[in-house]
């Protein structure tokens, strides 16, 4: 069945607006939406408490890793450096997808403290997709961040305790676990940038247009409804390949057959919802 994507705007006109799918009312879109409404007055001060929390560590630790990674470089460690990048971004967007995919289609709102934690943000975000857009730093890289504390926590004990020469040896993995932190930990900046159209910086779109981060047009495939496709949201170069495998349906008929749920179907009992 042909997907199609048009390019006009729903719902309310907002800075930040981006195209939506054809046919889609503006009841159904936007900030508007009653699911939508709802969704995001859950969002609680201590959600909000978690993701200062989880921002201020991981960044600390990134910074204190980032030094000593410095401090520990020898010129032989180049080519390990630029493997690292590329594996550490692959794996990001690899996790990425198997994370964006597991929230979407499984799981529910109503499980306590998960639901309206995490998978609160993934139904408003898909009755809204223009809501991550209006989320300021903290809101959108909270979560991202509270996942990389511990591989970060761990490098920076072992910087601090482990002899000069082991550090020499594990300098490769080290490079690898770093750059999988930093990518892992702007993934959802990456996927609000994906649905920004206005006002982002050059380089920003440059990198998109690269396809180095997550393209707006190429992140678009995804939010065509039943959003079964495309869930790599770092720099998507996993999503046509793991698509021409049939990964995630195959997946999905797995645990389907397995348990008897139904993949999205909480999803779209909040698409539904009127009033």
């Amino acid at each position: 069945m042909a997907r199609v994507v048009n390019e006009n705007g729903c719902g309310e006109k907002l800075q930040n607006s981006e195209p939506s799918e054809s046919g889609r009312s503006a009841a159904r879109w936007g900030p508007q939406h009653a699911g939508a409404r709802e969704l995001a007055n859950l969002y609680s001060p201590g959600k909000r408490c978690q993701e200062w929390i989880s921002v201020i560590l991981c960044f600390s630790l990134m910074a204190f890793n980032f030094f000593y990674l410095l401090a520990n470089f020898h010129l032989c460690h180049t080519w390990y450096i630029l493997l690292g990048i590329v594996a550490g971004i692959l794996t990001a967007d690899f996790a990425s997808g198997l994370v964006h995919w597991g929230a979407d289609t499984w799981g529910s709102v109503d499980l306590p403290i998960f639901g309206k934690a995490f998978i609160r943000p993934f139904r408003e975000h898909h009755i809204d997709p223009t809501a991550i857009t209006r989320h300021d730093f903290i809101e959108t890289n909270g979560d991202n961040c509270m996942l990389t504390i511990i591989p970060l926590a761990k490098m920076a004990y072992n910087f601090l305790t482990l002899p000069p020469a082991e550090l020499y040896h594990s300098y490769p993995w080290n490079c690898y676990v770093f750059a999988l932190a930093i990518f892992v930990t702007l993934t959802n900046q990456i996927h609000k940038w994906s649905h920004t159209y206005f006002g982002l910086p050059f380089w920003v779109t440059f990198l998109q247009d690269c396809h180095i981060i997550l393209p707006r047009k190429h992140h678009r495939v995804h939010h065509v409804s039943p959003h079964e496709t495309y869930f790599c949201i770092t720099t998507g170069w996993l999503n046509y390949p793991l698509e021409k495998l049939g990964f995630w349906r195959n997946l999905e008929d797995l645990i389907q057959s397995l348990t008897g749920e139904k993949p999205r179907s909480d999803d779209l009992k909040w698409a539904q919802k009127t009033k």
